[in-house]
């Protein structure tokens, strides 16, 4: 069966004529500090993904993935790489610990540099919770075995421009058989008008490894454009387990766009939440491959646009072995004029018998000028499976909010509540506390 195994993908169209030309150049892609040198398998990665990179256009509306979601507002001649600062502030609600319990690591990731500590007691099992430009000098052999193995650089520019230029990241490594039991947690803090900023994030458990893993993305409200390109790559071993929580806070005028992907082995296990509270305009690729026979995913999102936000989300399940579960839910809610976008897929291969795939989109339309687009689908070369999809499009329902009433609720807390409610469900699946309580004063500061 391996010869007929494919992944149905979107992102892969003809060529089109630019709307716009970003002013990078070779000679920004990132150097080794203090001289040092670069390891060739890094070196060759960054001229392939320039390569892409200069023959790749800016997507379009023609194009399948990108109907959607115009880019022309962007200003992409106005976009600088970001460079080093002299000063960052972060704020201390993004940097607090997730849990009462110590960490087992956190590094934060600025414009200054990046701080990083990890526990002892898991260094010394091999553990690697690193930045990027560390695990390139110290780490090159882990590095090389994941870097561009999950997200090709020419999947599309953006892909090809974070490939080339990202310096910022995160390497996340955990032997055989270790079970990290305290949870890591990492920032990327950007700020700056103007400025476009790479991050890639790699994270790989061999088997039987766990872990509680939490990333943010987040930047200051500001007047003027900037960008955010990056690239997630998650391998999964043989009865492994991640808790991979994912959230994104930036500021009101980023435009965001990202490549995700993960890789399921035997038995491996990933519960992925993925938060999305902030922005401009957001495009995100996230594809789930697995690829061994009794590989499990549970996959939850949750979003909120006001304003004249844009979010846009393309998921893809490819279920590429036998005996595999996918489980993704999305849910929305839209206020004043803003606009999100689901695209979903289940992919099931030839031979990939006793598939069970799920996918559901519900979104909550609190604005006369709100709209949500939702687009399941389905693709299916197996005949022994199970596969469902639904999704709905709704406003708050008048008799909850009779209900409350008559109970002495006003109907703005009414509301509230029947939002808070609405989400729960995925907060739910966060199992920090102080992360839960933080995303429930953004929908409560974003109702009022």
């Amino acid at each position: 069966m391996a010869e007929n195994k494919r992944i149905v993908t979107r992102k892969k169209r003809a060529a089109h004529a630019g709307t716009g030309k970003f002013n990078f150049t070779r000679e920004m892609i990132p150097v080794m500090s203090d001289g040092k040198q670069e390891a060739e398998f890094l070196t060759k990665y960054r001229k392939k993904a320039w390569k892409a990179y200069e023959n790749a256009e800016l997507p379009k509306t023609d194009e399948e993935a990108w109907r959607r979601t115009d880019l022309r507002k962007l200003e992409t001649d106005a976009l600088k790489v970001a460079v080093i600062d002299s000063e960052v502030s972060v704020p201390e609600e993004l940097i607090k610990p997730v849990s009462d319990e110590k960490l087992g690591g956190q590094i934060t990731l600025t414009p200054v540099g990046t701080e990083i500590s990890l526990d002892p007691e898991l260094a010394e099992k091999g553990v690697v919770f690193t930045d990027l430009e560390t695990a390139s000098i110290e780490y090159p052999e882990i590095l090389e075995m994941i870097l561009g193995q999950i997200i090709k650089p020419d999947e599309d520019k953006f892909s090809a421009m974070t490939a080339a230029f990202s310096k910022s990241g995160v390497l996340l490594f955990i032997p055989k058989g270790v079970l990290v039991e305290k949870p890591l947690q990492s920032l990327l803090w950007a700020p700056g008008e103007g400025r476009a900023n790479f991050s890639h994030l790699l994270i790989w458990l061999e088997e039987g490894a766990s872990a509680k893993y939490v990333h943010e993305y987040s930047s200051p409200t500001e007047i003027g454009q900037s960008l955010h390109s990056g690239i997630v790559e998650i391998h999964v071993s043989r009865a492994a387990n991640l808790h991979f929580i994912e959230l994104q806070s930036w500021g009101n005028q980023v435009w965001n766009f990202t490549h995700e992907g993960a890789h399921l082995d035997n038995d491996a296990t990933l519960e992925w939440v993925f938060g999305a509270m902030g922005s401009r305009l957001s495009k995100n690729f996230s594809k789930i491959d697995l690829i061994g026979q009794g590989a499990t995913v549970r996959m939850a999102g949750f979003y909120f646009t006001d304003g004249v936000q844009h979010l846009d989300h393309d998921t893809q399940q490819n279920h590429m072995a036998p005996n595999t579960t996918s489980d993704l839910i999305f849910k929305g809610a839209l206020k004043d004029g803003s606009r999100s976008v689901w695209q979903g897929m289940i992919y099931v291969a030839p031979g990939a018998q006793k598939t069970d795939g799920y996918q559901s989109n519900p979104n909550l339309v609190l604005g006369k000028e709100a709209r949500a687009d939702s687009i399941p689908g389905l693709e299916i070369m197996a005949d022994d499976v199970r596969c469902t999809h639904g999704a709905t499009v709704g406003k708050i329902d008048p008799a909850e909010v009779f209900y409350l009433n008559s109970r002495g609720i006003p109907k703005d807390e009414a509301e509230r509540l029947i939002v808070e409610g609405f989400f729960d469900p995925i907060l739910q699946r966060i199992p920090f506390v102080r992360i839960r309580e933080r995303m429930q004063q953004v929908i409560v500061d974003k109702l009022n």
